[in-house]
């Protein structure tokens, strides 16, 4: 009998990666058994898209309810309330203390083209500045935006004009804020007029760069430059929205709003949908048909999105991640003794990683990386790496994790660090 793995290398594109070779056939919360019935504890969420955990009651009941009304129109043709109701929502949600609008799209790199397409046409201009180690998609714009050649730019060919790259503050490598401002007041005296520059995006926590959080103080400084030359911030909250860093959007914790909010992932509940939030003159600048998308907003997905936003008030689920996240890292933190690879502990709310370099270096290591990875993976934990140099795992499990299953992963994952080593 031909494996699932030989007919998916039989039948799938090499360029899809896959962490995993299990093929999943049904999940609850943040449990998921594949086709042998194994069963695996999630630290993965989808990518942080089942923050609500898998088929959440409330988004399954939601999703239910509008299948038995109808599945699709496409909102610019006969469009539908609860599209207008969720972007209510968003605009009342997403920081920013002054009017908002809101478009709807389908995934995280959608929400970005649009974010890029609505600044440029807003400013006149054309120039966007982003940062090294950034993800914001693997469409042409969003991986020339992304601040990782290998995998996401490699043997693509010429990337897309007027894209400039900053260092992301990092201290563990060597870059501090005062670098990453110091470097885009060199970029601007150096290559690019910012009479050019339309907006400068940024995750307040990178994601597939590693998970590092925008220093304190550095949010605020961009905000004032952006603000000295008539430049759009954009806040790429693909990742990071929705309750994950203990904020229903990250950029809540560093006081200030940025002019565009990019959404996708958790708000869906795991359907597809992504939103693109910001100030309503800027919002409103594109002609009538020059935003949108036959999936735009699709019934299914905004219905599970207003579930999603009811679950994540009524369960507390921003104050749940701050939680569990203090768990986490008090967990990982036990395990420095026996494990001297750990080089850093970090992460807002339920966004957490941990850092691997070689013992007693600064040489980061991913090969004990993926070692814990497989390790976990043996004992039925659902681990991801990232980071640009491969050497971090990021935790991303369901906020709803039960407290039994959470001791349990725990209890595995400094099982399989132990193991790592031997």
């Amino acid at each position: 009998m031909t494996s699932m793995t030989d007919r998916k290398n039989a039948a799938i594109a090499r360029g899809v990666g896959m962490t995993t070779q299990i093929y999943a056939e049904r999940a609850e919360n943040a449990e998921i058994w594949d086709k042998e019935g194994n069963r695996y504890i999630d630290f993965a969420a989808g990518i942080a898209v089942v923050n609500t955990g898998h088929r959440h009651p409330r988004v399954i009941e939601a999703v239910k309810a509008q299948l038995d009304r109808f599945t699709h129109t496409c909102h610019q043709v006969v469009p539908y309330e609860n599209y207008v109701a969720l972007a209510e929502r968003l605009n009342d949600l997403v920081p920013g203390d002054w009017p908002k609008k809101t478009i709807f799209a389908t995934t995280g790199a959608e929400a970005v083209e649009n974010a890029v397409k609505i600044a440029r046409h807003y400013k006149g201009r054309s120039g966007i500045v982003s940062f090294a180690g950034g993800f914001h998609g693997r469409t042409f714009m969003g991986m020339t935006l992304t601040g990782k050649v290998q995998p996401y730019k490699a043997g693509f060919g010429a990337m897309m004009n007027d894209v400039w790259h900053l260092p992301f503050p990092c201290e563990l490598h060597g870059v501090t804020a005062e670098d990453a401002i110091h470097a885009l007041e060199t970029l601007f005296k150096a290559d690019v007029d910012p009479a050019r520059v339309a907006a400068i995006i940024v995750e307040p926590v990178q994601g597939e760069g590693g998970f590092y959080e925008v220093p304190p103080g550095f949010m605020k400084k961009l905000r004032e430059i952006c603000d000295s030359y008539s430049i759009l911030l954009i806040a790429d909250e693909v990742q990071t929205g929705f309750a994950r860093t203990g904020k229903l959007f990250a950029m809540e914790h560093h006081g200030v709003a940025a002019d565009i909010t990019t959404m996708a992932k958790g708000l869906g509940g795991g359907l597809p949908i992504s939103a693109v939030t910001g100030r309503a003159e800027v919002m409103d600048s594109p002609n009538p048909g020059g935003l949108g998308g036959t999936y735009a907003g699709n019934p299914l997905g905004v219905a599970a999105a207003h579930a999603v936003l009811d679950v994540i008030e009524d369960e507390g689920l921003c104050d749940r991640a701050v939680r569990l996240g203090q768990r986490l890292k008090q967990r990982l933190a036990g395990m420095r003794d026996a494990v001297p690879e750990i080089v850093d502990i970090r992460g807002p709310g339920f966004m957490n990683a941990v850092e691997f370099n070689h013992a007693g270096t600064d040489k980061p290591s991913p090969d004990f990386a993926n070692r814990v990875r497989l390790e976990a993976l043996d004992r039925g934990l659902i681990l991801l790496t990232c980071g640009v140099y491969g050497n971090v795992i990021r935790f991303l499990a369901p906020i709803t994790i039960p407290d039994a299953v959470f001791d349990e992963a725990l209890d595995i994952l400094e099982q399989s660090m132990k193991a790592a080593r031997a």
